[in-house]
């Protein structure tokens, strides 16, 4: 029997480039436009070439907007997303997604020898695979539809008694009953 052999997906197959980068001095409007211009929701902050921060596009609606701060007064240090959580061009993919996840981020950036390379999103790692695009699209359809239920009944716990049947039934008050507990309910 022939072994599979071991395929790993790294970052630098998947990953965006050049990724978009911002001074750390710069002011909040200035990034903003950026993103605005490039068409981005995300910047590395760098000091000089090396990368010192993240700004995305909810910084500055929660640390600007929200707080209704001036954008041109406030420096990108002061406002960008901070410890720097980054992936490497070698790094396996999967462990990249396992990071993030991790540290609950979409986008990483990925840096080799000091520099940034590169960003890997949650998007690049969705257009990896069909299958997932295909659930990413059925998603988002069904956030759009509005919620209807097709069948009268269901199987499950019953909200009334607690105990399981094949067939239970939605009743005015949104509890699922099963027929025992609705025939009581009738009498």
């Amino acid at each position: 029997m022939q072994d599979t052999p071991n395929i790993s997906l790294m970052v630098k197959d998947i990953m965006s480039k050049p990724a978009l980068t911002v001074n750390y001095n710069s002011n909040a409007r200035a990034a903003a436009l950026l993103m605005k211009k490039r068409r981005k929701g995300f910047l590395v902050v760098t000091k000089g070439s090396k990368p010192i921060g993240v700004l995305s596009d909810s910084d500055l609606i929660n640390k600007i907007i929200v707080k209704k701060r001036d954008a041109t007064k406030t420096k990108v240090k002061d406002i960008m997303s901070k410890p720097l959580i980054i992936t490497f061009p070698k790094e396996d993919a999967m462990e990249a997604v396992r990071k993030m996840k991790k540290s609950n981020v979409h986008r990483l950036p990925v840096v080799d020898e000091g520099r940034v390379v590169g960003v890997l999103s949650l998007t690049d790692v969705a257009k990896t695979s069909p299958e997932l695009s295909y659930l990413l699209e059925y998603r988002e359809k069904m956030k759009k539809s509005t919620f209807a239920i097709r069948e009268p009944f269901t199987s499950g716990i019953c909200d009334s008694c607690g105990n399981y049947s094949e067939h239970l039934k939605q009743s005015v008050d949104g509890s699922w009953i099963c027929e025992q507990c609705q025939d009581e309910l009738e009498e």
